[in-house]
């Protein structure tokens, strides 16, 4: 069985590089042999012919031993549910336009739960006490994170900070090689708000977007979510255990739209809640990101007691993109929800459209994959320990979104 799957990994990674031809966002990192990356670009293999090998592919896992221990089954329901997602891939590639559940379902292997209106507008209303005043809920929220804006000549400093101490919190749990490292950059003009991009040889560029104003709080989630212990430790366990340590070569190359980035984005947003309970989130900041910032470390109560209540309206991303990317709402409404439901400011709003535009049902990755990775992290045990053991587990073993609700 062995033997069988590592010559469908190896067919795996080459359809993946091929959907890349088609899609160059398709392939979010790669650090395979560089002649297959070369040999995808010149065959440059149609959809069709690439539909027909994903069927090849998926008959030759089926035509194989069923594997005896429970590491080989993992890597074999792995490698199937990431080749379906393939399909659905190439199927949108070639006109297909499904519901956004089926999207969801079919290139991340899950749904989202839905809400209405009506759900979100009762934790507006806790908000709306946590803030009183006039004007809008959306209003006041704006007007009080004002005084929260990173001034930009403090960006880098506030950053390195929150990054640093995220690495420290990471290293007392999970061991990783001495040369791993990254850089750090500040963009513009994207849709998203941070970037990890693995380079291999555990080397990333992080990149965070500066067309609108970095709050105080996104210096945490931010560091954590694309360093540590988020995208750049899932990266480098990946090609450290995985790809180096097992040869499994299906984890040389990263697909986006794809099942797997539930368990990477759910892991990086949940390793930000396992580095900082509130209260050592509350410490750090006051005693050291808000004075780095130039801020009244005094507020920083207030603001952590608000964006636990605005983590609660995380679901009203997927609500809004779904009925937005299916005509329920058009453009002005899916503003308003944004910034009456979801308390965007207006400018941030326009660019959350430019998300879905651009991501479609990826948005479920973050929330959803966030609840799954912690419940499934917490099932394994009760300590702090336990949780940090079973997140490193997650993010290096061959689990599929799926597979987290067993």
């Amino acid at each position: 069985m062995s033997t069988s799957l590592s010559d469908i990994a190896e067919r795996y990674v080459h359809l993946v590089l091929a959907i890349g031809q088609h899609d160059p966002s398709y392939v979010d990192a790669y650090y395979g042999p560089p002649a297959w990356q070369r040999d995808a670009a010149a065959a440059h293999r149609s959809l069709p012919q690439i539909g027909q090998d994903i069927v090849a592919a998926l008959a030759q896992l089926d035509g194989g031993e069923a594997g005896t221990d429970q590491e080989t089954r993992l890597r074999a329901t792995n490698l199937r549910t990431q080749l379906l997602s393939m399909q659905m891939k190439v199927a949108m590639l070639g006109g297909a336009k499904p519901g956004f559940d089926e999207e969801s379902a079919r290139l991340y292997d899950a749904v989202s739960p839905h809400h209405t209106r009506a759900w979100y507008e009762a934790i507006v209303a806790q908000v709306a006490d946590l803030l009183p005043g006039s004007g809008t809920v959306s209003a006041r929220v704006q007007e009080f994170r004002r005084q929260f804006v990173i001034p930009p000549e403090r960006l880098q400093a506030v950053m390195q900070a929150a990054i640093e101490a995220g690495r420290e919190r990471t290293l007392r749990y999970i061991a990783l090689p001495p040369e791993e490292d990254f850089v750090l950059e500040f963009v513009t003009d994207k849709s998203w708000s941070g970037y990890n991009w693995y380079k291999g040889n555990y080397q990333s560029v992080i990149q965070i977007n500066t067309d609108l104003p970095i709050y105080i709080d996104r210096a945490v989630d931010l560091g954590c979510h694309e360093a540590y212990p988020g995208h750049h430790v899932y990266n480098v366990l990946l090609e450290r255990d995985l790809v180096r340590g097992k040869r499994w070569m299906e984890y040389c190359v990263y697909p986006l739209f794809s099942p797997q980035s539930l368990i990477a984005e759910g892991t990086a947003n949940h390793g930000i809640e396992l580095c900082f309970t509130d209260a050592e989130r509350l410490a750090f900041e006051q005693q050291v990101l808000f004075p780095l910032a130039g801020l009244d470390p005094a507020l920083a109560p207030r603001y952590l007691a608000l964006n636990r209540l605005l983590a609660q309206l995380a679901y009203a991303d997927n609500d809004i993109a779904r009925q937005y990317l299916e005509g329920g709402l058009d453009k002005e409404e899916a503003v308003e929800w944004l910034v009456n439901v979801r308390l965007y400011p207006a400018e941030k709003a326009a660019q959350r459209l430019q998300f879905y535009d651009e991501m479609r049902a990826y948005v479920i990755n973050y929330n959803l994959g966030q609840d799954m990775a912690k419940a499934w992290v917490e099932r394994q045990g009760g300590t702090r320990a336990q949780h940090w053991a079973a997140f490193r587990q997650l993010m290096s073993s061959p689990r599929t979104p799926a597979g987290l609700l067993d």
